[in-house]
């Protein structure tokens, strides 16, 4: 990750060893239950532990522990952003996301979350502190999908900031503007569009990645369209009232003295709560270990600039939002109950 000009530095690594360390105990304690759990279903005696691992892994969907904890652990360590090495990208959200709010090449939903700073340094109170809190808060964007996997997270700007300042300086889009990305094209009312967007509320910009509602619907096919878009936007807030509820560290105000401390504590949180829903098999999508990593190369400084130009094309947002309401006001039945209908067994 990124230095980010918010946090200070420091020469020891003293924070992000303790919760390495940690990871790894209660990794290589999973391990051997798993193993021990193996070897009484089958007797693998005569094969080595390389094959058995391998066969192991073919047989089963989904992470292993091994691999679970080997994520964790790095990105614990060197401090890179939850999606960097998160395979959950690459994989088709398509279906499942028009099967249930139908909203075709729907990624997920986006928003910010503040954590209440309960030790916040005195001199930086100001700079953490927003009139309509009134206690230092550090912010956390999220992007979920609607199993309520956290795929991408962006932590430790002052709650002083809004969302769109939050937004300029995540990294959700570095990879859109480097041409790294997968390909997420789509098609909605027989128009091709480039890339995959995000469900978010009126404060964000009217990017070609981003559908809003609409605030003032004046026909039925627009208040069709904004009452299926809140609907479905409530992903995101299930999953911040998930993950609060799941652990009260992050419920409560925090009492850590550092952000760098609060980072890792986040970041953990939101990988463990990551790897309850795949092990529970609430997962919407499948891991496919085939999956192609496409293009790994950023492409040179005038195509990012076309990229990014692309990305923050205001003409192509209204147009995709146009697309979206025709298909919404002719393929989507009302009586499915506009999404509204979330399982409580998320909690």
């Amino acid at each position: 990750m990124a230095s980010n000009p918010w946090w200070p530095s420091s020469s020891d690594d003293e924070e992000e060893m303790f919760f390495a360390n940690a990871v790894l105990r209660a990794g290589q304690i999973l391990i051997e239950e798993e193993e021990e759990e193996e070897e009484e279903e089958e007797d693998f005696s005569s094969e080595n532990v390389i094959t058995r691992r391998i066969r192991i892994n073919r047989d089963r969907q989904g992470f292993t522990t091994l691999q679970k904890c080997t994520a964790a652990i790095r990105q614990l360590a060197y401090g890179t952003v939850a999606d960097a090495l998160d395979e959950y990208l690459q994989m088709s959200l398509y279906q499942a996301h028009e099967a249930r709010h139908g909203f075709p090449g729907m990624l997920g939903s986006i928003d910010c979350m503040h954590w209440g700073w309960h030790n916040c340094p005195t001199a930086w109170r100001g700079q953490y502190t927003r009139g309509d809190h009134g206690y230092p808060t550090v912010i956390l964007e999220v992007v979920a999908s609607q199993d309520l996997w956290i795929w991408h997270s962006f932590f430790g700007l002052p709650g002083s900031l809004n969302d769109l300042n939050v937004l300029y300086q995540s990294a959700i889009f570095t990879d859109v503007v480097n041409g790294t990305g997968p390909d997420t094209r789509f098609t909605v009312s027989g128009v091709e569009y480039r890339r995959g967007y995000y469900l978010a509320d009126g404060i964000y910009p009217s990017w070609s990645t981003s559908v809003k509602t609409i605030p003032y619907p004046e026909d039925e096919k627009r208040k069709k369209f904004a009452k299926r878009q809140e609907a479905a936007r409530k992903d995101i807030e299930r999953a911040f009232g998930v993950l609060q509820k799941k652990w009260a560290i992050v419920a409560q105000p925090a009492r850590a003295f550092t952000p760098k401390r609060l980072r890792l504590c986040i970041y953990a949180c939101i990988l463990l709560h990551n790897m309850i829903i795949e092990d529970e098999g609430r997962a919407i999508c499948e891991y496919d270990e085939n999956a192609s990593w496409g293009n790994t190369v950023p492409v040179d400084p005038p195509q990012q600039d076309l990229n990014s130009f692309s990305l923050t094309n205001d003409f192509t947002h209204a147009n995709l939002q146009q697309d979206l309401v025709e298909h919404i006001w002719n393929n989507v039945n009302m009586a499915d109950g506009d999404g509204a209908g979330d399982e409580d067994e998320d909690e």
